[in-house]
């Protein structure tokens, strides 16, 4: 076990930890989590459009007449199909932060850029007609939202990028010590937004002239398709449950680094279910962020909710005993530092095995369970990370009773793994209270075996 502690120490943890500090990543993070207030607003509005109460539209309609439900989801549309636009603005917003530069024209030069990266284009189908129209003119809400998150940052951090290299260039104009600090930066700030506006429309219309048309379909096709295959599969999504829990076995929040390398993929896939599920159409996608939020991380990373309850009812230590009744309030609410830090399973060896084998077995067990239709597929509700089990799986599955249970055998599993772990680990602790050795405590049949 000292040479796994070993390991950990001297080759995962500093390798972990540059990624963790890196700059770029960061940025990703901080930038899209500025989208998630507004995408479980819109969420809120998606439920109770479509509450799974018998008789529930027909009572809507006989209040509020036949378009009530287009009315109602007017917020979803105001918020999901803006994450892009917001994204832009705040990953480079973050990023300008790092480089000390000022963020909220960095934000600005990235919003415009983004848009100019984007046709005025939609298609339009006339009544009467048999085929679609291309209308000019007009900003294209999908490529706003979720289709676009892939432009918007890699946008982002290159305008960004050329933004702080000007002003730490010092190609800049500056005003006089006497003028306003918000006139002197929107001057500071001409120079190089001209250049990067000057170079996304340099580079559209160079795209305009191949088959590609626009700078979303080359990201689109060179970045976003195989990125979506890797976060859309079984064995992508494995590996980053595997990256995740790992990390945090080092004392690195693991959700977060991954995170920042996932979550577009997983939130434009939680986006198409949201659309089909709207539409009444059956969703596609089976790994979103709520698949892992929900179904995989109850209690926090690793599944310890099951953990808090073998502590609470099952532990021999007084201080497994305490820790089980101080962390089951958080645990609730899917926040597990007390058990993480406080047990600890950072750096413990014991319990490293089955914080990383859990959240792998119960993906595997998810997504069979949602391939097959046992369980409905999350629907593209924003349900927030904090919801208590087998709420959260009922709202995630569009109120499906299915979710709920599935979230009941997840704890089942998580429970089965960690209690021969947790049992080892408990005699050790109870030992240390008797101030015998565990050797000995088993010997006295002090603990049942």
């Amino acid at each position: 076990m000292s040479r796994f502690n070993d390991i950990l120490e001297n080759k995962v943890m500093p390798a972990a930890a540059r990624i963790a500090g890196q700059r770029h990543l960061q940025a990703l993070r901080d930038g899209i989590i500025l989208t998630m207030p507004l995408i479980i607003v819109g969420s809120v509005f998606l439920i109770l459009g479509f509450l799974p109460i018998p008789g529930y539209e027909e009572f809507m309609a006989s209040m509020f007449g036949d378009a009530w439900l287009s009315k109602l989801t007017y917020p979803v549309g105001a918020t999901f199909d803006i994450m892009a636009l917001i994204a832009a603005f705040g990953i480079a917003y973050r990023l300008a932060e790092k480089y000390d530069v000022d963020a909220l024209s960095a934000g600005a030069i990235s919003v415009a850029a983004f848009l100019l990266a984007t046709p005025y284009q939609v298609p339009f189908l006339p009544a009467g007609a048999t085929e679609e129209v291309i209308v000019g003119g007009v900003i294209p809400s999908a490529l706003m939202g979720s289709k676009g998150l892939f432009v918007a940052m890699l946008i982002a951090i290159l305008s960004t990028e050329i933004y702080r290299f000007i002003i730490q260039k010092n190609i800049v104009i500056r005003m006089p010590d006497g003028v306003p600090p918000a006139v002197s930066k929107s001057f500071i700030a001409l120079i190089p937004g001209f250049f990067i506006i000057t170079l996304i429309w340099v580079l559209r219309l160079l795209v305009e002239q191949t088959d590609f048309a626009s700078l979303h379909n080359i990201v689109g096709e060179i970045l976003g398709k195989p990125l979506g295959l890797l976060g859309s599969s079984l064995i992508g999504s494995l590996v980053a449950a595997f990256l995740i829990h790992l990390l945090w076995s080092t004392g690195l929040h693991g959700a977060t680094i991954v995170g920042g390398i996932m979550s577009p993929i997983w939130l434009s896939a939680m986006d198409e279910n949201r659309i089909a599920f709207q539409a009444g159409e059956e969703v596609p996608n089976i790994f979103t962020s709520q698949f892992f939020e929900i179904f995989i991380h109850m209690g926090g990373s690793g599944a310890t909710f099951a953990l808090v309850f073998t502590m609470m009812f099952l532990a021999k230590s007084q201080q497994m005993k305490q820790l089980g009744r101080l962390a089951i309030g958080p645990g609730i609410f899917n926040i597990n530092e007390p058990i993480t830090f406080g047990m600890p399973i950072v750096m413990n060896p014991i319990m490293i095995v089955p914080f990383i084998l859990t959240p792998l077995v119960t993906v595997i067990i998810t997504y069979l369970a949602m391939q097959t239709g046992l369980v409905a597929k999350p629907a593209g509700i924003a349900v927030p990370w904090t919801m208590p089990p087998i709420i959260g799986g009922y709202l995630a599955t569009g109120g499906k009773i299915s979710g709920a249970v599935l979230q009941l055998v997840n704890f089942a599993v998580a429970f089965a793994i960690y209690y021969p772990f947790f049992k080892i680990w408990d005699k050790q602790k109870f030992a240390e209270e008797r101030g015998t050795s565990s050797v000995d405590a088993n010997k006295n049949n002090e603990i049942p075996a």
